[in-house]
């Protein structure tokens, strides 16, 4: 289902900022479950755990920090950029072009940008796999926001500043609830990508089709 976008609340919308997994990709295409396996064998590995206790540490910090890699950098003082790289190392070779998506996008007005709280070579990846490189002004990883993750205020104003984001003038779109509650606050359109809709005070639109709501976006 995609909520039909009132053209009030986007007329005056010319920063777009992009969340990357199970938002530029249907969570059907399960990349998480690879990246999941991944840091629960980093994890395993380096603090010496077994896999049960590992599994339920990495879905703890990721509730409790906003992400599991937050969590082990506070609580074990690991260094990120190693884990990076070894829990974005997954095959995308499932991941098709979206034309739909790439049209939709392109024909926004003004600036748009990419904000993950995973790294910005693997959210490139993505996006190459995708179809939909060379669509954006900037693609910001987590190591952009000095480690802070979604939804850390820290976070948003570190890429907000690098990218010269505006909230009265931009539009967010991301698929964990939790993560559009400090853009909401600053003023900016929100927009939950999921296949269920989210009743929230922090949430303007829903959309379980992006391609079909930027669509609607562009008869305003």
């Amino acid at each position: 289902m995609t909520q039909t976008p009132a053209p009030s609340r986007f007329a005056h919308v010319t920063q777009w900022v992009f969340d990357l997994d199970n938002t530029l990709y249907a969570p059907q295409a399960r990349l998480f479950d690879q990246v999941e396996v991944k840091m629960t064998d980093f994890m395993m590995r380096t603090l010496g755990l077994d896999q049960a206790r590992a599994n339920h540490l990495r879905h703890h910090y990721w509730t409790l920090y906003g992400t599991t890699l937050a969590g082990l950098m506070h609580e074990h003082d690991i260094e990120p950029e190693q884990f990076l790289v070894e829990v974005h190392d997954i095959n995308l070779e499932h991941l098709t072009p979206d034309p739909a998506l790439r049209d939709g996008i392109a024909a926004l007005p003004g600036q748009k940008i990419v904000f993950t709280n995973g790294s910005a070579p693997y959210a490139r990846r993505v996006l190459a796999a995708r179809g939909l490189s060379n669509l954006f002004d900037g693609v910001y990883g987590v190591e952009d926001a000095d480690f802070h993750p979604k939804p850390t205020p820290q976070a948003y104003q570190a890429i907000f500043d690098k990218a010269g984001i505006s909230p009265d003038v931009a539009a967010m779109f991301e698929d964990d609830p939790r993560n559009l509650v400090v853009p909401h606050a600053r003023g900016m359109q929100t927009i939950h990508v999921a296949p269920q809709a989210l009743l929230a005070d922090h949430i303007t639109d829903h959309t379980s089709d992006l391609a079909e709501f930027l669509a609607q976006i562009h008869l305003r």
